[in-house]
């Protein structure tokens, strides 16, 4: 135990030592200027410094650790792709429990209820960096944004339904709602497809994703909410033959909706001036709203872009080819 915990501290020290070299944008001339500064502050060669970062960008904050000795005791076999589907859990919500991590892979089916053990599946976060106490160690030295946010436009998409104004479109003129399904980009924030449906069911997510990919290509993940809409053979059986990895959020929860939620509480601003304006059809509404979108979202300067970068800006400036599909697939 003493020997374990000696261990941590000391990958603690040296991810704390690499943690400059780990932001993003830094050119070859810039990293060697950081490098020689730690080198010279804390004595460590260069060489050594190479090594660490090496081996954190390897094996994350577990190649930090101590090379332990041959024939020590191992784990019982998590296999890789349910541990990449745990990490998946930790990095979506960092301050996610090991037991809420298990819970949420049994309730998609990708583990047997007791065929995780909560003591085997926390060594294993820790081996590859991704415990409590690492969550809170990257937050603070700054790295948690850059290392959990997508970097390039279509590697990750996320989607929710929100709940739309009422308008005279039922029988005879009667109020009836409407809905609003939006598609965001995760590493731009950029709106890929948004508009208001007169229905919620199925239909209204099959068409705004097929809409967001012909104008936009086909993402590498698709990150949805756990309701009925999102889940259905048609999106698992399209996402299969895409070559879109598909992932839910926790069943009845929003905690970890994260960026399309903040996108929905910035929607509130226009349904509240769309009340005033009183629009009689659904066709009426999506005009506005695309006005709206584009002036007042798209093209304005994002706080987690960096200054005076919007959301259309980050997506087509984006260097990262995108991928687009035979219309007939």
């Amino acid at each position: 135990m003493r020997e374990h915990k000696k261990s941590e501290e000391l990958a603690v020290q040296r991810f704390q030592l690499i943690s400059p070299l780990l932001a993003e944008g830094l050119d070859a001339g810039k990293v060697k200027e950081l490098r020689d500064q730690i080198a010279k502050a804390s004595g460590f060669s260069e060489r050594t410094i190479r090594r660490y970062l090496a081996r954190f960008q390897e094996d994350g904050f577990g190649g930090l650790k101590p090379q332990g000795r041959k024939g020590a005791r191992k784990s019982e076999a998590i296999s890789p792709h349910l541990l990449e589907q745990a990490i998946l859990l930790r990095k979506e919500v960092p301050s996610r429990s090991v037991a809420q991590i298990i819970q949420i892979l049994e309730w998609e089916g990708l583990a047997e209820p007791g065929q995780i053990k909560r003591s085997t599946l926390q060594e294993k976060l820790t081996e590859k960096g991704y415990s409590t106490r690492h969550m809170r160690l990257y937050s603070q030295t700054g790295v948690a944004a850059r290392r959990f946010q997508k970097r390039h436009r279509n590697q990750l998409w996320q989607s929710d339904i929100k709940y739309g104004p009422y308008l005279p479109i039922g029988p005879n003129g009667m109020k009836k709602q409407v809905y609003l399904v939006a598609f965001i980009d995760d590493a731009t924030r950029f709106v890929l497809h948004a508009a208001f449906y007169p229905t919620l069911d199925s239909r209204i997510i099959e068409d705004a994703f097929r809409q967001a990919i012909q104008k936009y290509g086909v993402p590498e993940a698709v990150y949805f909410d756990n309701g009925k809409q999102y889940r259905t053979k048609w999106m698992s059986r399209t996402c299969s033959k895409i070559s879109t990895r598909l992932t839910y959020t926790r069943p009845y929860s929003a905690e970890s909706k994260g960026k399309i939620e903040r996108f929905n509480r910035i929607i509130d601003s226009f349904i509240n001036e769309a009340v005033i304006e009183k629009p009689n059809t659904i066709d009426r509404l999506n005009e506005l709203f695309q006005v709206w979108l584009t002036e007042c979202y798209q093209n304005k300067p994002h706080s987690a872009l960096g200054e005076k970068i919007s959301p259309e800006t980050a997506f087509r400036s984006d260097k990262k080819a995108i991928r687009f599909i035979d219309p007939d697939t």
